[in-house]
């Protein structure tokens, strides 16, 4: 069972973010398992995922996989698509490419009713068992929330399933998905203290995709002035578009990645570059 602090790990793109940047994978999670985290979720909201092509998140997978196994850091593939097949299709290939773990946010778009929700997941969850499973509830980027009684029945349907990464906030929205049983994962770092102290298996960070010691840090120490900390360096990284600033940040710190992102998403301007403080 995985736990613990992940990172939401970003992407390395090229040529203008239209191509993987096969290189950077290893530095850069050299540069992640150095920071002390225990865990990397690949191809998440952080990692542009859901905006690559299916071979190219096959193909990022297996660059993940094979660059943290040396270390032994567990990768959590995030396989949702917005079709069941090809959602099915990345979940297996995670499975038969060594993952820790497969987890699957709800497709967006279309606002799923339980009955075709259910079904999804479970073929999800079928096509790359036994390995653990995860639904990813971001009620913000799917545009809806998952029933937590469509969960539980999902229990039956899916035995592999192992628990939720849970980006949702504030409070109110996040805690009713600690559901007996089910191990959480956290996204918000501001509520990442309060998950852990009501029984969070770990958090899974985008944050940590730039400063993985901030986040593992937080999550071993679970104090307040990690809290501000990481709350300061999100509410800057924020203040930009997330997704170039996180990685423009990242090759600040010595790492070999470029800024590049995919399209419809944005680089930073000349302004934005200089304005960025982090270092």
């Amino acid at each position: 069972m995985i736990s613990g602090a992940f990172a939401a790990a970003l992407t390395p793109l090229t040529a203008g973010g239209t191509a993987l940047d096969e290189p950077a994978f290893a530095p850069y999670v050299e540069f992640l398992a150095a920071g002390g985290v225990d865990g990397i979720l690949a191809c998440g909201t952080t990692g542009e995922g859901i905006l690559l092509t299916l071979e190219e998140r096959r193909r990022a997978a297996e660059l993940f996989l094979a660059a943290a196994r040396p270390r032994r850091t567990p990768v959590a593939v995030h396989c949702g698509a917005q079709t069941t097949a090809d959602t099915a299709a990345l979940s297996a290939h995670a499975g038969e490419a060594g993952a820790a773990a497969v987890a699957v946010i709800a497709p967006p778009y279309f606002a799923l009713d339980e009955r075709a929700l259910e079904r999804h997941f479970a073929v999800a969850a079928a096509a790359c068992a036994p390995l653990p499973f995860y639904v990813y509830e971001f009620e913000a980027r799917a545009g809806y929330a998952v029933p937590t009684a469509l969960i539980e029945r999902l229990r039956e349907a899916a035995p592999n399933l192992r628990g939720l990464k849970v980006s949702d906030k504030p409070w109110e929205k996040l805690e009713p998905y600690f559901l007996d049983g089910l191990d959480v994962f956290v996204g918000a770092e501001a509520l990442v203290v309060r998950g852990l102290e009501h029984g969070a298996a770990g958090a899974v960070s985008g944050l940590a995709s730039v400063y993985p010691e901030v986040v593992a840090a937080l999550v071993r120490e679970r104090s307040a002035e990690r809290g501000e900390e990481a709350g300061r360096l999100r509410a800057e990284l924020e203040r930009f578009p997330f997704h170039a600033a996180a990685k423009t940040v990242v090759g600040r710190r010595g790492v070999p990645i470029g800024a590049d992102v995919r399209a419809p998403l944005r680089g930073l301007d000349d302004d934005e570059l200089a304005e960025l403080m982090l270092p």
